[in-house]
């Protein structure tokens, strides 16, 4: 039998098309291995949101061609589209797919034959109009799914490639969502993960709306939950707060990118929202979900932030009751109208700032942790076991680590939390623990 290596670099996103790449060759008769393991055909699907994962990518190919012996090298994805020669150049690349492409590998591939130079085909960006079906499940877990929803982005923030590399927004269909939803449900997976370049947009193209996929999901037997993957602050309605604070199946928690706590950042980024509303939005959510979990997106050291914008950033960040803090450092991305701003931060101070929010997060996230001691949580059991502690999620994206004997994998159990280490709760079983 004939295998491939399959390896994503980036978002959820890539990993659901990659799990949809992956299914093409199961269908094929091929078995699919992880990289490192000896394979004819080698697949990297690749990530460009900052230089360093341009660098990782270019280490994988090099992997890839040291573990296998001349195996076929196939990169795709936002790297792909956007420097297809620079891909190409790489030694032992032979095939070059760009977004559009993707999807059709089997017939730009021929029979996998090793050329003496790389085949490259990307379409022009705004050719790519198509939605390839795409979900993939948490590796060696059958909890929790992530169903790609919509693809691309018609925002223009000054410091994205995104745009460049995934083309415009669309959406799939509502019918379509419910298709992939239900054959997940019945596989097993109790909760699926909405996923996209930026889905709070899904099907304003077409007249419809997440909050109504969302209504058709929540009618789907046996789906326990259903958790948005990131969503902008100037598409995060009050009706869908209100959904989600009345829903049995909405998850409760949220992550939302915030970028700059500087309104001139905000600007320069050409971000679609003030500190200011970004404030009230948080504050609307804890008046109506008092225990939602709310993580937030946040870059240092971009061009023309001051030690004062800085300053703003931490104090804003400081005083926002969220959850958890993912932080980046800024990275000059090519073609991006950041690139060409005066005032670049030298590295070492967006390093510096980068520790320093990273520092607040992990506050954030142990204070939000120790609000739980006490209470009595639903937790979403996952197949790991680590010294007989299992673990798994709360609605409000909090990890908790309990007894492995209390309930199996794929379980939804009722915890009380005794404790918190190393940013995971602790869970031991109520009096009355109910479990299905």
């Amino acid at each position: 039998m004939p295998r491939v290596a399959l390896h994503t670099l980036g978002c959820k996103l890539n990993y659901a098309e990659t799990a949809t790449i992956g299914k093409q060759f199961l269908d094929r008769g091929y078995e699919v291995v992880e990289l490192g393991e000896a394979a004819e055909i080698c697949v990297i699907n690749t990530c460009s949101v900052t230089a360093r994962a341009d660098r990782e990518c270019r280490q994988i190919i090099r992997r890839a061609l040291r573990t296998s012996k001349s195996p076929f090298v196939v990169v795709t994805g936002c790297y792909a589209q956007l420097v297809p020669e620079e891909v190409a150049s790489i030694n032992g690349v032979d095939l070059v797919l760009g977004a559009k492409e993707k999807f059709d590998l089997f017939r730009y591939a021929g029979d996998f034959t090793k050329n003496t130079a790389p085949s490259i085909h990307v379409s022009d960006i705004a050719e790519a109009d198509n939605f390839g079906p795409a979900f993939t499940t948490d590796a060696g877990n059958r909890t929790r799914a992530y169903l790609k929803v919509q693809d691309g982005c018609d925002f223009n923030c000054s410091f994205c490639t995104i745009p460049l590399a995934r083309g415009g927004s669309r959406s799939q269909t509502v019918d379509e969502c419910l298709r992939q939803a239900t054959s997940l449900v019945r596989a097993g997976y109790r909760e699926i993960v909405l996923t996209g370049v930026n889905v709070g947009d899904f099907g304003k193209k077409s007249g419809t709306s997440l909050e109504n996929l969302i209504r058709e999901l929540e009618s789907l037997q046996g789906l326990d939950r259903i958790r948005i993957s990131s969503i902008e602050p100037n598409l995060l309605t009050e009706s869908l707060i209100d959904r989600v604070a009345t829903s049995r199946t909405l998850c409760k928690h949220f992550h939302i990118p915030l970028q700059s706590g500087s309104d001139d950042v905000l600007r320069g980024m050409r971000r679609r929202y003030t500190t200011a509303q970004y404030r009230d939005l948080i504050l609307s959510i804890r008046r109506k979900i008092p225990g939602a979990g709310i993580g937030v997106d946040v870059i240092t050291g971009f061009p023309g932030e001051t030690e004062e914008h800085f300053a703003e950033t931490y104090a804003f960040l400081n005083e926002l009751p969220v959850s958890y803090l993912h932080v980046f450092t800024y990275s000059e991305r090519p073609n991006t109208p950041a690139t060409e701003m005066g005032e670049q931060v030298e590295p070492k101070i967006r390093f510096r700032r980068n520790d320093m929010l990273r520092i607040l997060g992990q506050k954030k996230k142990q204070a939000f942790c120790e609000s739980l001691v006490g209470q009595t949580v639903r937790v979403l059991a996952e197949g790991d076991v680590d010294n007989d502690i299992r673990f798994g999620f709360t609605d409000n994206y909090v990890r908790v680590g309990f007894p492995h004997e209390l309930c199996g994998e794929n379980e939804l159990i009722s915890l009380t939390i005794a404790g918190v280490r190393d940013l995971v709760c602790t869970g031991t079983a109520p009096e009355v623990a109910v479990h299905t």
